[in-house]
């Protein structure tokens, strides 16, 4: 059944936008015809989940399968989840707006070690059993994880999940699909249909598997598997062109996968080993995905992802046919990742133009020595080198990422982080320029599961002391700005990341206690306070601080190598024997080459089970046409009156903004640009609307570079924007004449009204002419400078009357009223007619509904 929608999600609420689940690219397939019915979920708030890649990719895949529908859901805001509570209303899914208990199955992204306590802050909300033990007698959906953290060790969170994958989803899930589709034909039980889930590869089923003494992990039934295969997949970039949400995410862009998985064996780094082997994308499948997408969503920006999108050889020839081709569009493209000794002009090129993108680079240590000690594979010569060419292509700002806490790491090699940035700022000086300055984040080394760094530890007193030599060392240089990791939120990841199942009533317990949304900096007290108290209740306190004070140094003691590990009944594919040999060559400083260049480094990871690294030659980079030039021609202006309806009302002003933006984008409109550094399309919407207002008589004004019939404007515009944002009128005005946010003069409002005692039409009538005939009615209004100021808001309105008898409530009526509505802030506002109502009554009235019927220009 669905759910009291219009009661939970309303102007009350912050950004209620993000529950909508009607953004372009949702899906909403028939509940009755699928046969197995999926929800998603991030467990993060709407703006992080709905633009993570692999959310959007494992949601559109699911739904291209017959006979299954995929949902999505997202870790509530504080404000919802409190009226949920309050409401005893569960949690739901968006498109289909059903409560999640309603579905067969509950996939949760877990890539982060802190992270499942918004998993169970979800689940509650869901009002379904935390733990897999508390959910067998009775009928609720299949729970399990995927994602990093949960391929790399789930035991912490073993408890919490019916099952777990391991890898990519791409394959793996449509897989499980399958096998719940004949599941639920044949009748299986849970306990019959997870034993079939435990045959797939990449399917891991912990109640299936028990803890031993030792701290080793092994199944305690015959027919299950004694290690768990992680899963490898093929990336599909054109699965990645998926939601345009309306208000403004964390990666706010059309994003497509270039390159899955990374050999160049950094030591310290858990997705290099967890993503190997490496696959390139074929070039001509990355640019047509890039093409359609950028026409399909009207994104202004896209990004080419990968673990190191620099190792991808095409990266230069595919950046610029992109360029290239999207030249005329005002389209900026952005790197997440890149190495600096692979910057180049080529690379400087594509990611330049009018709206130059950050540049961010990893040096990671501050020595050649500890580069060694990491495989970093990068020199002093190539980091300059590369620094070099950016200021040279124009940058002046180059954000760096270095890491403290790294085994054998020196004093010497904490200080040479300074030196490094001092010495680069120094050898890119050049005659005639600004200075380059940096943004400096240093981060706490954590030891990760399946990496060679996995048995180090670094103690909590030693990171303080290392930050404060930092402190030191960086205090005085000037365009230096340096962050520095939290300590607290660094040992708690290592103790839960590197932890066996005893750690899940921790884990529940730090959830009891207030934890939530740790990586958020606001809860940072809160969060790590709630999880010292569920360690020191666990009987855990020793243990973490062992990890606080440093459990062991590798470089000193090496017999506690051979000690069963939480995970070593995941078969990541890489070799543990060869992790213990990468680890020696770490304590002499030895690099291994990138085995997907320079030959193999017997992983273990080339195999039948894994594949072998794929590398696609690149292709000749093409001929640079030249940046982006803003169009300023203004040859046509057309007006257009359109209304805000429905969840329409829910979208703010900024936000209707950006939706007409991607709207003309898609409709190839040729609109005309602004001039400055960052030019904007010369979009021009009359008036902001409040938040939950609706109306009828909106306007915004369009200027394009050339002419247009008008009705094939409407019909391109129309066929881009919801249902809910109608088109009534459109027509073309002189192009010099004033833009209409400079004409407006007046708003007409229908408003509901209703009053807290009973009242009857004759006193509604008797109130309303008595406003008519008030001559003052004072308010208090506050100045963008923060002065009082008393205006006379009878003075602001024009017309008032009676409209008509509200028929859903009989204690009140709808008035029309036609007010000031100016954009210097001249208006009346609903409220405040509501206040000149109170003052002529000595009664309080409520305000139900909001209207806007039209606004009125001058001339």
């Amino acid at each position: 059944m669905t759910l009291a929608f219009n009661q939970l999600i309303n102007s009350e609420i912050n950004k209620p936008a993000r529950y909508l689940g009607n953004e372009l690219g949702a899906k909403h397939k028939p509940w009755n015809t699928a046969e197995v019915r999926w929800i998603l979920t991030y467990p993060e708030i709407y703006e992080v989940g709905a633009s993570n890649l692999g959310h959007i990719l494992l949601y559109n895949i699911i739904n291209a399968q017959p006979k299954q529908l995929c949902d999505r859901t997202y870790l509530p805001a504080p404000d919802l989840a409190a009226k949920l509570r309050a409401t005893n209303t569960p949690l739901f899914a968006l498109e289909s707006r059903r409560s999640v208990k309603e579905f067969d199955i509950i996939g949760f992204s877990l890539s982060y070690e802190l992270g499942a306590t918004n998993i169970l802050e979800m689940l509650d909300l869901a009002q379904i059993p935390l733990t897999w033990q508390d959910r067998i007698e009775l009928d609720y959906p299949l729970i399990f994880a995927g994602g990093q953290t949960a391929t790399s060790n789930p035991e912490p969170y073993a408890d919490f999940f019916d099952f777990i994958v391991l890898g990519d989803g791409e394959e793996l899930l449509p897989e499980i699909g399958l096998v719940i589709e004949e599941g639920k034909a044949t009748g299986l039980s849970k306990e019959e249909l997870l034993l079939d889930l435990a045959q797939v590869p990449g399917v891991y089923v912990p109640r299936f598997y028990d803890l031993a003494e030792d701290g080793s992990v092994h199944p305690n039934r015959p027919d299950v598997p004694q290690r768990i295969l992680r899963r490898v997949a093929t990336p599909i970039p054109a699965y990645s062109i998926g939601l345009v949400p309306y208000i403004q995410t964390v990666h706010d862009r059309l994003t497509v996968e270039i390159r899955r998985g990374c050999t160049r064996g950094c030591r310290f780094c858990q997705p290099g080993m967890l993503t190997r082997p490496a696959t390139d994308v074929e070039p001509e499948q990355v640019v047509t995905a890039i093409e359609q997408g950028m026409r399909k969503t009207g994104y202004n920006e896209f990004s080419l992802l990968s673990l190191s999108c620099s190792d991808y050889l095409a990266l230069p020839a595919v950046g610029m046919e992109i360029k290239n081709r999207l030249k005329n569009e005002n389209i900026s493209l952005s790197l997440p990742s890149q190495r600096v000794d692979r910057f180049d002009e080529n690379i400087a090129k594509i990611i330049g133009g009018t709206r130059q993108a950050g540049l961010t680079f990893a040096p990671e240590a501050g020595t050649q020595r500890m580069r060694d000690v990491i495989n970093k594979g990068l020199t002093n010569e190539e980091l300059l080198r590369g620094i070099k060419t950016a200021v040279e292509q124009g940058w002046d700002k180059v954000k760096l990422y270095f890491m403290i806490g790294l085994p054998g790491e020196t004093d010497v090699d904490v200080i040479g982080i300074a030196e490094t940035v001092r010495w680069l700022r120094q050898e890119c000086r050049l005659p005639k320029r600004k200075r380059l300055d940096f943004n400096i984040t240093i981060s706490n080394f954590t030891p990760k599961p399946h990496t060679p760094f996995q048995w180090h530890s670094v103690s909590t007193a030693e990171f303080i002391r290392k930050q404060e030599l930092l402190r030191q060392e960086f205090r005085g240089m000037r365009g230096v700005k340096v962050n520095y990791t939290d300590v607290r939120i660094s040992a708690m990841e290592d103790f839960v990341g590197r932890g066996d199942r005893s750690l899940a009533v921790v884990v529940r317990r730090a959830w009891e206690l207030g934890a939530g949304m740790d990586s958020w900096w606001e809860n940072l007290n809160q969060a790590y306070q709630a999880w010292e108290n569920a360690i020191a209740e666990a009987g855990l306190t020793w243990k973490y601080r062992q990890v606080e004070q440093g459990e062991w140094n590798v470089f000193q003691d090496q017999n506690s190598l051979d000690a069963p590990l939480p995970w070593d009944h995941l078969n990541t594919g890489i070799d543990k024997e060869w992790l213990k040999a990468d680890l020696q060559r770490a304590l002499e400083a030895a690099t291994v080459p990138d085995c997907a260049f320079d030959g193999c480094s017997h992983c273990g990871v080339c195999s039948t089970d894994f594949g072998h690294n794929i590398v696609v030659p690149p292709p000749p980079i093409p001929e640079f046409v030249g940046h982006y030039q803003p169009n300023h021609t203004r040859t046509q202006k057309i007006r257009v009156w359109f209304g805000k309806h429905g969840s329409m009302a829910l979208v703010s002003h900024l936000d209707l903004v950006r939706l007409f933006d991607r709207a003309v984008r898609r409709a190839a409109l040729p609109i005309s640009y602004t001039g400055g550094f960052h030019p904007g399309p010369r979009i021009s919407i009359a008036n902001a609307l409040s938040l939950g207002t609706t109306s009828s008589g909106e306007i915004v004004d369009f200027e394009l570079t050339e002419d247009l019939l008008l009705e094939d404007f409407r019909q391109r515009l129309v066929a881009q924007l919801p249902s809910d944002l109608p088109i009534y009128q459109v027509e073309e005005v002189e192009i010099k004449s004033p833009a209409a946010t400079g004409l407006l003069e007046k708003a007409e409002y229908l408003i509901t009204v209703a009053s807290e005692q009973d009242c009857s039409w004759d006193d509604w009538q008797k109130w309303i002419e008595t406003i008519n005939e008030t001559k003052e009615f004072w308010w208090e209004k506050t100045t963008k400078s923060g002065k009082k100021q008393q205006i006379n808001l009878r003075d602001y309105l024009f017309e008032l009357k009676i409209e008509s008898e509200n028929q859903s409530q009989s204690d009140s009526v709808v008035l029309r009223y036609v007010g000031s509505c100016r954009n210097d802030g001249t208006k009346l506002l609903p409220e405040q007619l509501v206040y000149m109502l109170e003052q002529v009554t000595k009664q309080e009235f409520s305000l139900l509904k909001v209207h806007r019927q039209r606004l009125i220009l001058g001339t």
